[in-house]
């Protein structure tokens, strides 16, 4: 009686004989799939006899052709990051999926955290290449920031991770808005840009590193209800909505710097730049700076800033005194193009300032007399979502998956070095730190960087770029 009633409910399907099932053809096509999930799977269409065990995992091979004679229009192996390009046509490597953590045969698959890696490309050459891989299921990797040994990365799960050593050692969380960009101070506040609009504060225990809490948001409660008080302290929104000025009323997309002034500066889909004072968090400026989104904002040489927008401008703003107040005035607009404005970064050392756009071009400006345009590079078949200087290296993450590395020579030309291809996702963010040196006594070596890169494969990577000597 025990058997009849853990009867499935399909048992009302009569069995086919043996030689029935020969007669039938089944062996020669398809068949309906059925499961004892109840409607879930009804009517799924399964290949007869599958020897795939493992469906959930991503096959190294192509599903894009069956001639298996044909030869395969990607790098063969998955340890391939870094290609030295020979010539221009970087269109064909198809996007297959080349990630360490995606192949069934890896050693390294029982990891939940770290996956490490060695590019056989270099293993000749211990100074460059991919060091190891940093996955976990956050959601897609949107900021990254470095501070010593310590890595901070934002996601659209509202979390902030901290890594160390490429292991995972704290992590905080906000109540809401992904995690669009996120700063540290030398004091080791942490300041993160959310999409509801919001700029947190955040600080670890002297007495637990480990440990992260909130100190507070921008704008402070106190300047949010002062200002609240005063109408002409509203301005109205496309949605026919009046907010305080000193808040932002859409996405947080781009955080920077000025230390040496103790200036902190946020970029916004609203279309605002806002300048806050980092010793009391004060609101100091709200200037509305683009006809579209800010889509990125990076303070520069000569205390300039400089702000990028998906209206396709490239704007500098420099902090006068007018009378008693000290603002920031438009002083020059560097570009003007039908492409939207998507990454900025700073050589401070050169005074280079480079602009990346969403055909895939990074133009370049030098501040000789006047900031001046140099050239135009071009290293990447999709938009460039971000950038980042080391030395004077510049790096470029794009859609297409990849990242160049480009040096600036001498005669302020660039060479590409290497184009580094591990992702399987859009890179979305980049941060390079210096490697300190050995004390061994050896001869001093080019400079070495550690560069992290976040992508909306939701994994970082970590590498290691040498400042080859011109």
């Amino acid at each position: 009686m025990a058997i009849q009633e853990n009867r499935s409910h399909n048992d009302h399907i009569q069995r086919m004989t043996f030689a029935a099932f020969l007669k039938s053809g089944a062996l020669a096509g398809n068949e309906t799939y059925h499961s004892d999930d109840g409607d879930h799977n009804h009517g799924v269409n399964k290949t007869a006899f599958s020897t795939n065990s493992d469906s959930q995992r991503p096959s190294n091979a192509s599903s894009a052709s069956s001639d298996s004679s044909s030869p395969p229009s990607y790098p063969l192996s998955p340890w391939n990051q870094t290609y030295y390009p020979h010539n221009d046509n970087t269109t064909s490597f198809s996007s297959v999926s080349q990630s360490p953590w995606n192949q069934t045969s890896s050693p390294y698959h029982k990891s939940p955290w770290v996956y490490q890696t060695r590019n056989s490309d270099f293993e000749d050459d211990p100074d460059n290449g991919l060091i190891g891989t940093i996955v976990r299921q956050d959601g897609h990797v949107y900021s990254l920031a470095a501070s010593g040994d310590l890595l901070f990365t934002g996601s659209d799960s509202k979390n902030v991770r901290v890594w160390k050593n490429l292991k995972d050692f704290s992590g905080f969380k906000s109540t809401s808005g992904f995690v669009k960009a996120i700063v540290i101070t030398g004091d080791n506040r942490v300041f993160t840009g959310h999409q509801d609009g919001k700029i947190r504060i955040w600080r670890g225990s002297k007495k637990h590193p480990e440990r992260y809490s909130r100190v507070g948001s921008l704008p402070t409660l106190k300047a949010f209800l002062t200002k609240s008080v005063n109408p002409r302290n509203y301005v109205e929104t496309r949605r026919r909505k009046n907010v305080l000025k000193i808040r932002h009323f859409d996405a947080v997309s781009c955080l920077t710097l000025n230390e040496d002034l103790g200036l902190l500066y946020s970029g916004s889909w609203d279309k605002t730049l806002k300048v806050w004072r980092l010793s009391d968090s004060k609101c100091l400026e709200s200037i509305e700076a683009h006809d579209d989104a800010v889509n990125t904002v990076v303070a520069g040489f000569d205390d300039l800033v400089f702000t990028g927008s998906a209206d396709g401008t490239l704007k500098v703003w420099k902090r006068e005194v007018q009378g008693k107040e000290t603002k920031h005035v438009l002083v020059h607009v560097l570009m003007k193009q039908e492409n939207a404005v998507t990454a900025l970064a700073v050589n401070l050392t050169d005074a280079v300032v480079y602009c990346g756009s969403s055909d895939g071009s990074v133009n370049f400006w030098e501040r000789q007399k006047y900031l001046t345009h140099k050239g135009t590079i071009h290293g990447h078949r999709m938009a460039v979502l971000c950038l980042t200087t080391a030395g004077s290296l510049l790096l470029s993450g794009g859609a297409d998956k990849n990242i160049c590395v480009w040096r600036r020579n001498s005669d302020g030309s660039h060479t590409c070095l290497s184009v580094l291809m591990d992702h399987d996702g859009p890179v979305k963010c980049l941060t390079a730190v210096e490697e300190p040196e050995d004390d061994n006594g050896e001869e001093k070596r080019d400079r070495r960087w550690i560069v992290y890169s976040g992508s909306l494969d939701k994994s970082v990577k970590v590498w290691r770029v040498t400042d080859y000597a011109a």
